[in-house]
């Protein structure tokens, strides 16, 4: 397993169209959801939960994705269609990070939120720690009403996002990072 310290510094998003199989193993992946429920969480509210899709699961998610983007736009060509049937196929396994707030005196909403967030990004980072090639993704379908209740999600909850990971199929490249002068600054 890497040093922490040297994950971190070299994490890259690999593109879920350049991942193939296999995804994580049943342990793997009981590992990846364990630590992404180990993130700051005030008032232990814990206001996420997880919604796996493999196999078939990720078929039947596309479906209902397609039939909404087909609803909503009637004089879409069946190659769109097909594009949005597959939004979630690229990688063996795609989690859905589901997002929502509870009342509470000392812990607002936006917080709450946050710890979604921190959620998906420990997703992100233990895929990444056991070998796997991750991708923290939205879209148009991510914020869509209709795709949300039919994907199983209640009225008061959002989705922070798609972490797709699977076995990168080529070495990922790195992007610019901002240069610590541009973006931190002393009190």
């Amino acid at each position: 397993m890497p040093d922490a310290i040297e994950l971190l510094k070299v994490r890259r998003s690999v593109k879920p169209r350049e991942m193939s199989g296999p995804g994580p193993s049943p342990a793997d992946l009981d590992t990846i959801l364990t630590i992404g429920a180990r993130v700051p969480d005030h008032g232990k509210l814990t206001p996420w939960r997880f919604i796996v899709f493999e196999g078939d699961a990720r078929v039947r998610a596309g479906d209902i994705i397609a039939k909404v983007f087909a609803k909503k736009n009637p004089g879409a060509p069946a190659a769109e269609i097909e594009i949005e049937k597959r939004r979630l196929m690229d990688a063996p396994l795609v989690i859905g990070v589901v997002s929502f707030t509870r009342p509470h005196p000392k812990v607002p909403p936006w917080e709450q939120e946050l710890s979604a967030g921190a959620s998906a990004m420990n997703i992100v980072t233990a895929a990444t720690a056991l070998g796997y090639g991750a991708n923290w993704l939205t879209g148009w379908f991510a914020f869509d009403r209709d795709v949300l209740d039919g994907l199983g999600l209640k009225a008061d909850e959002k989705l922070a996002g798609f972490i797709h990971i699977g076995t990168p199929a080529k070495p990922s490249e790195d992007r610019p990072r901002p240069a610590l002068a541009d973006i931190v600054t002393r009190f």
